[in-house]
């Protein structure tokens, strides 16, 4: 794993040292990111089960302003914090550890993000729905900017509509599908 491009390109990333967590593919990555490109900007980014960081590293690689990182797994935590730390990034950082979830239920908006990357687990989708269509409609008190941009990965066999986003496109990569939505 490493950054693709900009301030820190080439800079390898810390994997992550168990199957907790589902590492994007480069291709899959800068395609993603050709998509971006232009929203990047000094943009706040949350970066949701973000695992080791690669996606709001790469953002921040390549000039958005701040990143909201929220990871549950230790082993994930734990690299996360390097990952940070070798790239002098922390003031330019935020680690959320713990159940994103209840976050977003007992916190108030201070700085609404530009970019969401929803990543969750891939069992989500089938075992627990509700809870990311309960999150998604949080982000319309103020976590989010009304023009925001939702960054959604998730298996190509699920399906998932998420209250008050619409979807722009799509991109499947094998069997991962990445839709980027917008809010109505």
């Amino acid at each position: 794993m490493r950054i693709i491009a900009g301030e820190f390109r080439g800079r390898k990333i810390l994997p992550p040292d168990n199957d907790a967590t589902r590492p994007i593919t480069d291709r899959a990555k800068q395609s993603v990111f050709d998509i971006l490109s232009p929203l990047l900007e000094d943009a706040v980014v949350y970066d949701l089960f973000s695992g080791t960081g690669s996606m709001g590293l790469e953002c921040l690689s390549r000039g958005s302003g701040k990143a909201v990182f929220f990871e549950q797994d230790r082993s994930a935590l734990h690299r996360l914090h390097q990952n940070i730390l070798d790239m002098s990034l922390t003031s330019r950082t935020q680690i959320i550890p713990g159940d994103l979830f209840k976050w977003f239920e007992k916190n108030s908006p201070n700085s609404p993000a530009d970019l969401v990357f929803l990543d969750p687990p891939y069992r989500f989708l089938t075992e627990q729905p509700e809870k990311l269509q309960s999150l998604a409609e949080s982000w319309g008190r103020g976590f989010v900017s009304p023009n925001a941009t939702v960054i959604f990965r998730h298996d190509t066999a699920d399906q998932l509509t998420l209250p008050q986003l619409h979807l722009y496109d799509q991109r499947n990569y094998g069997s991962m599908a990445v839709e980027f939505l917008r809010f109505s």
